[in-house]
C-alpha cells in the first residue's frame, strides 16, 4: 500500500493552484508580520554579517541601515523564514523521493551560475527586491516600482534567452552516453520517513522559539516551510516562466504567476483598507535597470531566487555557486549604494509612488488589474505567435514509380 505521504507527494502539483495558494499565503504573511515574503534583503544582510566576521565595519553603510542589519540571521524574522523555506523544500524533496546529489557535467555551469547569481543579486537589490519583493509580492502592494521591475525583468530575460542559445554558452556537443547530470542515486525506500523527520525538525525548532518567547520567529518559520513546499512541489521558477515565454512559447507558468498575483492583490487590498501600511519603493531607473540585470542573471544562472533555493534542496549542487553569487552581488550593491553614488543617481531622488494614495483604492485596483490583464494578454499573444512560427504545412509524401 502506498504510504499516505508519498501519495500526497507522488506527482508535482499544478502551477496555477500552487501559485494561487502561494499568493494567498503571501498576503496572509503580510497580514501577520507587516512585511513581505522576500529573500534577497536577508541575503544582503548575510553579506554584511560575513564582512563583519572579516573585521569590516559596515555600520556606516547606508544600504545596511536601510535593510536594518542588526544581529545575526537567527536574531531576525527573515532569517528564520528563509531557514523554514530551505527546510520545507528539502522535506518536500525527500518525501517525494526526488532528492539526488547532482553536479553538472559541464564545469562552465559553475561559472555561469556564479556570474548569473552576481547579476541577479546586484540587480535585485538595486530595485529593492527580486522576483518576490519587487514582482510577485511587490505588485500587490500597489507600488509602481514593481511595474518597472517586471518590465525590466522580462526584457533582461529576452536578452539572456538569446545568449543561452549561443555556442559559447552551450559549449561543444559531447557524443557520450553520460547523462546531462552526473547523479549519485539516493536511497528512496525510506524517503517518506525522511520527510516525516523533516517535519519533526521543523516542529521542534518552532516549539523552541515558542519556549524562548519568540512566537513571531516560530510563525514565520512555519510559513517559510509552507512556501518551500509549494515551490518544490509546484516546481515554481520565474526563470523558466520568462525563458520559456521567449524560447518555447510555453506559458503555463507565466499565466499561473499572473493569477497568483491577482489573488494576492485582493487580500492585500483588504488588509490595506483595514489600516495596514503598504511597502512602497522608488519608481526609479534603478527599478527598471535592476530588473534588466535580474532578468539577465536568472536566465544565465538557470534559476531565480526561489528557483535555486528549492533546486539546491533537491541536491543540484551547482546552485551553491548561484547562491554565493547572489550574496556577493547584493553586497557589492550595498557598497556602491553610497560609495559610488548609486542611491542618489538611480533611486532615492525619485518618488515613491503608492497607487492607493495616488488613485484611491478603487483606482489602484483598476490600474493593477489592468496591468495584470495586459501582461496576461501579452503572454497569450506570445504563445499564439510561437505556435504560428512552428506550424508547417503538411508535406505530401513522395511515391515511387514502378
Amino acid at each position: 500500500m502506498t504510504h499516505p505521504i508519498h501519495a500526497l507527494f507522488a506527482r508535482h502539483w499544478r502551477p496555477t493552484p500552487t501559485l494561487v495558494a502561494a499568493g494567498l499565503l503571501a498576503a496572509l504573511y503580510y497580514g501577520f508580520t507587516g512585511g513581505l515574503w522576500a529573500v534577497t534583503g536577508e541575503f544582503t544582510r548575510w553579506g554584511g554579517n560575513l564582512l563583519q566576521l572579516c573585521g569590516v565595519d559596515v555600520g556606516s553603510w547606508a544600504y545596511f541601515k536601510a535593510v536594518a542589519l542588526k544581529g545575526h540571521p537567527w536574531d531576525r524574522p527573515d532569517g528564520w523564514m528563509i531557514a523554514g523555506m530551505f527546510l520545507g523544500a528539502m522535506t518536500s524533496a525527500l518525501a517525494s523521493r526526488e532528492f539526488k546529489f547532482r553536479a553538472p557535467a559541464r564545469h562552465r555551469r559553475w561559472v555561469q551560475g556564479l556570474i548569473g547569481g552576481l547579476l541577479a543579486g546586484f540587480g535585485s537589490r538595486l530595485a529593492m527586491g527580486c522576483n518576490l519583493a519587487s514582482f510577485f509580492t511587490g505588485l500587490p502592494q500597489f507600488s509602481l516600482h514593481s511595474w518597472l521591475f517586471i518590465v525590466g525583468t522580462a526584457f533582461g530575460a529576452w536578452i539572456a534567452s538569446r545568449l543561452v542559445m549561443t555556442a559559447w554558452f552551450r559549449g561543444a556537443p559531447k557524443l557520450s552516453e553520460t547523462p546531462v547530470y552526473v547523479v549519485a542515486q539516493a536511497a528512496t525506500s525510506r524517503a517518506s520517513f525522511a520527510g516525516l523527520f523533516g517535519v519533526a525538525v521543523l516542529l521542534a525548532l518552532a516549539m523552541l522559539n515558542l519556549y524562548l518567547g519568540h512566537a513571531k520567529f516560530a510563525g514565520v518559520m512555519v510559513a517559510g516551510a509552507a512556501f518551500g513546499v509549494l515551490l518544490q512541489r509546484g516546481q515554481i521558477c520565474f526563470t523558466s516562466a520568462l525563458r520559456d515565454l521567449w524560447l518555447t512559447g510555453r506559458t503555463t507558468m507565466a499565466k499561473a504567476i499572473i493569477l497568483g498575483m491577482a489573488a494576492q492583490t485582493v487580500i492585500t487590498a483588504i488588509l490595506i483598507a483595514r489600516g495596514m501600511t503598504p511597502i512602497i519603493h522608488w519608481a526609479s531607473p534603478g527599478a527598471l535597470f535592476g530588473g534588466v540585470m535580474f532578468g539577465l542573471g536568472i536566465v544565465i544562472a538557470g534559476g531565480c531566487e526561489t528557483g535555486w533555493m528549492y533546486r539546491l534542496m533537491e541536491g543540484q549542487t551547482h546552485f551553491v555557486a548561484v547562491a554565493l553569487g547572489n550574496v556577493i552581488g547584493a553586497t557589492v550593491l550595498a557598497y556602491g549604494w553610497d560609495h559610488w553614488g548609486l542611491a542618489q543617481t538611480l533611486a532615492v531622488a525619485w518618488p515613491e509612488i503608492d497607487l492607493v494614495k495616488t488613485l484611491g483604492m478603487t483606482g489602484a485596483l483598476a490600474a493593477t488589474f489592468a496591468f495584470l490583464a495586459a501582461c496576461y494578454a501579452f503572454v497569450v499573444f506570445r504563445e499564439a505567435r510561437y505556435l504560428q512560427t512552428v506550424r508547417r504545412p503538411a508535406v505530401t509524401p513522395l511515391t515511387s514509380e514502378a
